[in-house]
């Protein structure tokens, strides 16, 4: 073993486009310096192949997305593309929440939640 991380070309283009797309929508944010929590909703496209049925309990959430991506995967995607840019260290990450959906509008939201000071000083 080297000892070296290996980050797969499509999963740098995609964390690439989470940062992209947050520095975009908030050019003047200042990176969060105190603790964080996410809520990760992955929606990804409904199959072609499904019968009418299935793609109706699809769009009304009765049907969640059980095949890759990895949730984990999304996870460490997301935060990856967002360290440094929307909070200073990913160790600021206290709590997430993922989940994958289907939909006819595939898109991932991050909702990003913290305290503008923490109660204990950060200790």
């Amino acid at each position: 073993a080297t000892g070296r991380t290996y980050t797969p070309e499509n999963t740098a283009k995609y964390e690439n486009l989470v940062r992209v797309t947050f520095a975009s929508k908030y050019p003047d944010h200042v990176p969060i310096d105190t603790a964080v929590s996410l809520t990760i909703r992955a929606f990804f496209k409904i199959p072609e192949s499904w019968p009418k049925y299935k793609k109706q309990e699809a769009r009304d959430g009765r049907t969640m997305k059980t095949s890759k991506p990895d949730i984990d995967n999304i996870i460490k995607s997301v935060c990856d593309g967002l360290n440094g840019v929307a909070w200073t260290d990913d160790a600021r990450i206290a709590m997430i929440s993922a989940s994958k959906f289907y939909s006819d509008q595939p898109r991932v939201v991050v909702i990003i939640t913290y305290d503008e000071e923490e109660p204990d000083g950060g200790n």
